[in-house]
């Protein structure tokens, strides 16, 4: 099995994530790709809508999309680290061969993470171009452009969509732009129901 790993926060997830993703498996002829909602990102200290409607938004939006499947695995208490995350994967699924999908800017920025040359030695890592992000190898690390050599990191020629998360909650809360061109229809009916971004959070359980 060729498994795809995508995490991240998702605040909220939109077609930034799915659209690309969709490319980068069709390109690597992944079996399956799983998403992994992060509770707490360890390199973000913004205030961000609760976990659970977070991992709500991903379920949903993923209805649609074949081969896509969210993973409760980083939705926990503590700081998750992808090094953690890519090791439960491959004790689970020992017969896998792993993708680590990143964007080119946090393909760029992985030595500051924890234990990156592990992750390294653990998965393979699709580089999803992102834009305003270009990848200039002579600025990467030597390992990382050891990897690109050796292929164990793949730019992919996917096409970028101009969408951020930031620009998602933004037009929610001035309600001056049409979110059908930037979400899934779900995730927005589930972002008016419960009216993230607009200074109120959603409940973390119907009561």
């Amino acid at each position: 099995m060729r498994l795809g790993i995508y995490g991240g926060s998702f605040d909220p997830i939109h077609y930034g994530h799915l659209r690309p993703v969709r490319q980068a498996f069709a390109a690597l002829e992944l079996d399956r790709v799983i998403y992994l909602p992060t509770a707490l990102p360890p390199h973000k200290d913004d205030e961000m809508a609760p976990p659970e409607a977070r991992y709500s938004m991903v379920e949903m939006a993923l209805l649609a999309e074949e081969g896509c499947y969210a993973s409760p695995f980083e939705m926990r208490s503590v700081a998750a680290y992808t090094v953690d995350t890519l090791r439960h994967f491959r004790r689970r699924r020992p017969d896998a061969e792993l993708f680590l999908i990143l964007g080119s800017d946090s393909f760029a920025a992985l030595p500051s993470w924890r234990q990156w040359r592990r992750i390294l030695e653990i998965a393979r890592i699709a580089v999803l171009e992102r834009p305003g992000t270009t990848i200039v190898a002579a600025d990467l690390a030597p390992e990382l452009r050891d990897a690109l050599a050796a292929e164990r990191a793949r730019l992919l020629s996917n096409l970028p969509v101009p969408i951020s998360s930031t620009q998602v909650r933004r037009a929610v809360a001035s309600r001056a732009v049409d979110l059908a061109d930037l979400v899934p229809e779900l995730v927005l009916q589930y972002i008016e129901k419960y009216r993230l971004y607009r200074g109120r959070t959603a409940p973390s359980s119907p009561t």
